[in-house]
C-alpha cells in the first residue's frame, strides 16, 4: 500500500510538472505572436514611409521643374514630410522599446529571444536605409534648389559665390541680393522664383532639424546591436542545460556580423559619418559624402 502511494504521488508530480510546462509554452507562444504582430505591424509602417519618400522625390523634381510651383503641389508637399514625420517616429518608438525590452530579457536565454532580436535587426536596418534615403532626397532638393537660386541671380546680374550664397540662406533674408536688381520683367520674374525657391529651403531646413535627433536614434539602435549580441551569447553560455546548438548558432552570428563590420566598418558610425550633421551658426546642414548619390524618380 505504502510503494502505491508513492507511486501515485509521483505521478501526480509529473503531472504538476507536465502542465507548468504546458501553461509556460501557451503563455510564450500568446507573447510571440504579440511580438509578430508588432514586428509586422512596424515593417509595413516602414514600408509606407519608403513609399511617401518615392512620392516626395516626385514632388521634388515636380517643384525643381517650375519656374513658379503650384501652390497645392508645395501643400501636397507639406502634407506628406509632416506624414513622414509622424510614421517615423512611431517606428522609431516601437523599435526603441523593443530594444529595452530585449536588454530586460537577456538573462533568460531562450531561443525565442534569439529571434525577437534578428526581428529587431532586420527592421531596424531597414528603418536606417529608409530614413538615410529620405534624408539624401531632402539634401539633393536643396543643393538644385540653391543653384536655381544662384542661376536666377545671374540672370539679374547678380553673381554670387557658393559661400556668400549659403550666407544669404543663413540670414533668412534674400534682400541682400536681390534688393538692386533692376526693375524689368525678366528681373521680376527672376525675384520671384528667388524667394519661392528660398521659402523652399527655409522650409525643408526645419523639417532636416526635427529630424535630427530621430537620425541619431535610429543610428545608435544599428551600432548598439553588435554589442548586444555579443552579451546574449555570454548569457547562453552561462545559462544551465542550454542547449548547445543555440550557442554555436549565436557564434556564428557574431562572428559573421563582427566580419561584416570589418569589412564595411560599424554600421551605426558609417550611417552616421554619412548623415555628417554640422552645425554652425545656430543652423543645423547636412552635408553628405555624395549628395549626387540620390536617384531622382
Amino acid at each position: 500500500m505504502k510503494d502505491r502511494l508513492e507511486q501515485l504521488k509521483a505521478e501526480q508530480l509529473t503531472q504538476d510538472d507536465d502542465a507548468e510546462e504546458v501553461e509556460i509554452a501557451v503563455d510564450n507562444t500568446a507573447f510571440m505572436d504579440e511580438f509578430f504582430a508588432e514586428i509586422e505591424d512596424t515593417r509595413l509602417n516602414i514600408d509606407k514611409i519608403s513609399e511617401h519618400v518615392d512620392e516626395a522625390k516626385k514632388l521634388y523634381s515636380v517643384i525643381l521643374s517650375a519656374p513658379i510651383p503650384e501652390p497645392k503641389t508645395k501643400d501636397d508637399l507639406e502634407q506628406l514630410t509632416a506624414e513622414i514625420k509622424k510614421r517615423a517616429n512611431n517606428v522609431r518608438n516601437k523599435l526603441k522599446s523593443m530594444e529595452r525590452h530585449i536588454e530586460e530579457d537577456e538573462v533568460r536565454s531562450s531561443a525565442d529571444l534569439r529571434i525577437r532580436k534578428s526581428q529587431h535587426s532586420v527592421l531596424s536596418r531597414k528603418f536606417v536605409e529608409v530614413m538615410t534615403r529620405y534624408n539624401e532626397a531632402q539634401v539633393d532638393f536643396r543643393e538644385r534648389s540653391k543653384g536655381r537660386i544662384q542661376r536666377q541671380l545671374e540672370i539679374t546680374g547678380k553673381k554670387t559665390t557658393d559661400e556668400e550664397l549659403e550666407e544669404m540662406l543663413e540670414s533668412g533674408n534674400p534682400a541682400i541680393f536681390t534688393s538692386g536688381i533692376i526693375d524689368s520683367q525678366i528681373s521680376k520674374q527672376a525675384l520671384s522664383e528667388i524667394e519661392g525657391r528660398h521659402k523652399d529651403i527655409v522650409r525643408l531646413e526645419s523639417s532636416i532639424k526635427e529630424l535630427h535627433d530621430m537620425f541619431v536614434d535610429i543610428a545608435m539602435l544599428v551600432e548598439n546591436q553588435g554589442a548586444m549580441i555579443d552579451r546574449i551569447e555570454s548569457n547562453m553560455d552561462q545559462s544551465v542545460g542550454f542547449v548547445e546548438r543555440a550557442v554555436a548558432d549565436t557564434k556564428k552570428a557574431v562572428k559573421y556580423q563582427s566580419e561584416a563590420r570589418r569589412g564595411a566598418g560599424e554600421p551605426g558610425s558609417c550611417y552616421l559619418a554619412n548623415l555628417g550633421w554640422l552645425t554652425t551658426h545656430n543652423r543645423t546642414t547636412v552635408m553628405l559624402s555624395d549628395p549626387q548619390s540620390a536617384d531622382w524618380v
